[in-house]
């Protein structure tokens, strides 16, 4: 066999060893979601490239045969043509010994340098690129290829799966869609500019429904408006003009007494009617939801959907009142930024190292906006003042101050044993293992 035609001998099993790479990692790099596009738009191809992912067993040894076969014959059809070449060119200036030893040494290099080249690394590239549109591109010669091979496939296959169960290792690839793998996508999307930033902490939120308790986003017990069950007309009317919500909790005696709720619908009626106000009219009072403080929010809009109610009463284990929540409150808490006025933010960024925090801010916002790892005595607190009170072991005061890895926490003001605000502030230190306080 002349020079040449070991040449395009070589380039021959070069293009089959690339077709064997491109259709080992383009069926391993395919996504489910895109061949199920793919196949409702009506390539019947994409629903055999789901059926191999699902048996990737046989595919698999049919390319790894391809690869190894392809590549050995490579080695043996190059150092035959090419290290005669190499030697007798090298024999000007060697000797006969040393010029066949450099001659196969050129030999294998060139060989293995092509094939790694252009018959593993750019094939692979691009099957990574674009690995549904190439899984189905080769799905038909494979399948052609296995039928072809199948004593072979079938004896390698199972020496294989012998091999995997003494390791321990899975023989079929988990296809399970994990939480992870959404918010990872997201994040990529995000990087890729698919998705605004906002879009992707909405679905970041939306899957921390599940970890977040009704406390993260549910109205404090000394921020309630609430009327008594004999409150007189005037007082009614005054409240609602100087509290205006949507719904308002009856109370008999005090806030841990609670007999229903009034619905300012029914209320603004009367008004516009002219109708005297009374909250010991049944008809006006509707039964409330009350729900204990320790459910997920995940699980309060379950009880939501049960009950038919956008609205509930935060309850602790002492049967004390300790906030009520409503739909429009865990539908906030998802939606972040892309609702609600710029007053009501709890969290204000002042500078390039300080924000200024309120209190009651739940505390993953504030893990999420510091970019900080999760903090000490996780589930001993849900706000930033309940972090505050655990760190100090007592009620903070204005001035005190925690650090805790890079952050000092600062208390600018409190109000009744409520911390109304905080300041946080990056310092330039490394981080530390642990955090320390300290009274002003």
């Amino acid at each position: 066999m002349s020079v040449l035609q070991s040449l395009l001998v070589i380039v021959a099993l070069i293009a089959a060893s690339a077709f064997f790479s491109i259709a080992e990692i383009s069926l391993a790099a395919s996504r489910k979601l895109r061949l199920r596009q793919m196949m409702e738009e009506g390539d019947a191809r994409a629903e055999q490239v789901m059926r191999t992912q699902d048996q990737p067993g046989e595919y698999f040894t049919v390319a790894q045969i391809g690869v190894n076969a392809v590549a050995i014959l490579g080695g043996v059809v190059g150092e035959g043509a090419l290290t005669p070449f190499f030697s007798s060119w090298l024999e000007l200036w060697l000797s006969p010994e040393r010029a066949a030893t450099v001659g196969f040494l050129a030999s294998f290099t060139l060989v293995t340098s092509l094939f790694i080249l252009l018959a593993d690394l750019s094939p692979k590239r691009l099957a990574m690129a674009e690995p549904e549109r190439l899984a189905v591109l080769v799905s038909h010669p494979m399948a052609w290829l296995t039928a072809l091979f199948k004593p072979l496939v079938w004896l390698f296959g199972k020496l294989a799966n012998g091999v995997a169960t003494v390791l321990g290792l899975p023989t079929v690839r988990d296809d399970r869609i994990t939480s992870d793998d959404i918010l990872a996508m997201a994040e990529a999307g995000t990087r890729a500019g698919v998705l605004a930033e906002q879009e992707q902490q909405v679905i970041e939120n939306l899957f921390e429904l599940d970890t977040r308790t009704v406390g993260s986003a549910m109205t404090q017990r000394d921020r309630i408006a609430f009327f008594y069950r004999d409150d007189s007309d005037d007082i009614i009317r005054a409240r609602i003009a100087e509290e205006p919500f949507s719904t308002y909790p009856v109370c008999v005696g005090d806030i841990d007494h609670v007999v229903g709720y009034v619905d300012a619908k029914d209320l603004f009626q009367r008004v516009l009617n002219n109708l005297p106000i009374s909250l010991a009219d049944d008809a006006l009072v509707h039964k409330a939801l009350v729900v204990p403080d320790r459910l997920t929010l995940a699980e309060v809009l379950l009880q939501f959907r049960q009950a038919h109610e956008d609205f509930a009463i935060i309850v602790n284990e002492y049967s004390l009142v300790v906030g009520v929540v409503t739909l429009n409150d865990v539908m906030s808490t998802v939606m972040g930024d892309l609702v609600g006025p710029v007053s009501e933010e709890l969290i204000v960024q002042r500078d390039e190292t300080s924000w200024l925090i309120d209190g009651i801010t739940p505390i993953e916002d504030v893990e999420r906006t510091l970019d900080l790892e999760p903090l000490p005595h996780p589930g001993e607190y849900e706000t930033l003042g309940g972090f505050l009170m655990v760190m100090l072991r007592r009620i903070p005061r204005r001035t005190d101050k925690v650090r805790w890895g890079q952050y000092q926490f600062e208390v600018m003001d409190v109000d009744s044993y409520r911390i109304d605000q905080v300041l946080v502030t990056l310092v330039d230190t490394a981080p530390t293992a642990s955090g320390s306080s300290d009274a002003g």
